[in-house]
């Protein structure tokens, strides 16, 4: 009996949009800072507000626009988020005081928050339950591309042609992630109720998917860690004077991931969740162990290539079962309360690992990462024995 098919226009779409939106977000995560600093003669206490603003409002408004997905579908308010991120970024050329910026962040934030929500819920009903785990695995390595190339191009291109030439880029980027969303088709599984006018419930059960809960949990023990790899490997690398190596760590880390999706997504389909998971979690500790050891670009790259294998396997594993284990209905939801944690997680870890670099130093820091990272074994443990297991394919 033949596979249903995973790659359809949809699939594809849904894959692109979400590439292009991150492909802006990581490319004004590393040159805004520089732009704050330089041209608007900001501290760097303010240049990481940059940052933190922006995070800040995507995780608030998740808390609400998976009910705004639910009552209106998941077509209308993503194509709502799209021309709400796109008119955001279109407005940072003219942005020329620190104050103006940070209101401006809260709103790209707000579109952000909910086009994510929204691409979840719509990624989560097109892929068929027997390749969940598969196709999960491929709509998250567009994150991961994303990661990897916007950086570089930000940096490349802010330093070729300057932050202005940069921000009409995000605009292009912006747009095009748009104009593919506008091909999607209309939503089938969740509609709309027809006649009801929308009310916000801001009571717990209808903020947060009880179902994903733990699964959402254990991504933000995890985020926590992850947060010491995005904010502060590249300062690490400069500690230890690797020079134009050091631009290439998450290049490696992306190849790695797409090299190996093809195998773990099928696996996770084909053997269950705790099979992928347990081996992903002692990868990731492998990794952090030999990021801390590193003393030359050799063993700095082979780090990010075994954190690849670990972490980008363990992010879309637990996405996929905090998905499954809602109702088609809830999915939208499930997907907000996922990720709010997760970037709750990164926001909190950054601060907490920032302490802890500066006290322990960045070798000592990632080899005690590599331990509390084995030590999230056992509240994986835990969360998959209690939790309620999903319909058919765990992911």
């Amino acid at each position: 009996m033949s596979k249903p098919a995973l790659w359809t226009k949809d699939f594809i779409g849904i894959a692109l949009t979400n590439f292009f939106l991150f492909m802006t977000f990581y490319f004004l995560l590393v040159t805004l800072p520089v732009y704050v600093l330089n041209e608007l003669n900001g501290s760097e206490t303010e240049a990481g507000l940059a940052t933190t603003v922006f995070l800040i409002s995507a995780i608030l408004i998740r808390f609400v626009s998976g009910q705004w997905v639910e009552h209106f579908g998941q077509k209308r308010v993503l194509i709502a988020s799209l021309v709400l991120f796109l008119a955001a970024s279109t407005l940072y050329p003219f942005m020329n005081g620190l104050a103006a910026l940070l209101i401006l962040r809260f709103f790209h934030g707000i579109g952000f928050g909910m086009a994510t929500t929204a691409a979840g819920a719509v990624v989560a009903n097109i892929i068929l339950n027997s390749r969940r785990g598969e196709g999960m695995g491929y709509y998250v390595m567009s994150m991961n591309l994303a990661m990897a190339i916007g950086p570089f191009a930000g940096l490349a291109i802010m330093n070729e042609w300057g932050i202005k030439t940069g921000f009409l880029v995000c605009i292009m980027i912006a747009a095009v992630s748009l104009l593919i969303g506008l091909s999607l088709k209309k939503d089938e599984v969740i509609q709309p109720p027809s006649g009801e006018r929308f009310k916000l419930n801001v009571s717990p059960g209808h903020l947060i998917e009880k179902s994903a809960l733990p699964i959402a949990l254990t991504g933000l023990f995890f985020a926590i860690v992850y947060s010491a790899i995005l904010s502060f490997v590249s300062v690490y690398a400069e500690e230890l004077h690797l020079g134009s190596a050091a631009g290439y760590f998450f290049v490696v880390y992306a190849i790695v991931i797409v090299l190996s999706r093809p195998f773990t997504g099928r696996w996770f389909d084909q053997y269950g969740a705790n099979v992928i998971i347990y081996p992903s979690i002692a990868l990731f500790a492998a990794g952090l162990l030999v990021l801390s050891e590193a003393g030359g670009a050799a063993l700095y790259l082979i780090a990010a290539g075994v954190i690849g294998l670990g972490w980008g396997t363990l992010f879309p594993g637990f996405q996929t079962i905090a998905i499954s284990r809602a109702r088609p209905e809830k999915k939208a939801l499930a997907t907000a309360t996922f990720l709010s944690l997760f970037d709750f997680g990164i926001g909190f870890g950054s601060f907490v690992v920032g302490a802890a670099a500066a006290g322990l130093g960045f070798k000592t820091l990632y080899a005690v990462c590599a331990v509390y990272v084995l030590a999230g074994i056992i509240v994986y443990y835990f969360v998959q024995k209690t939790g309620k297991q999903p319909e058919s394919s765990p992911l």
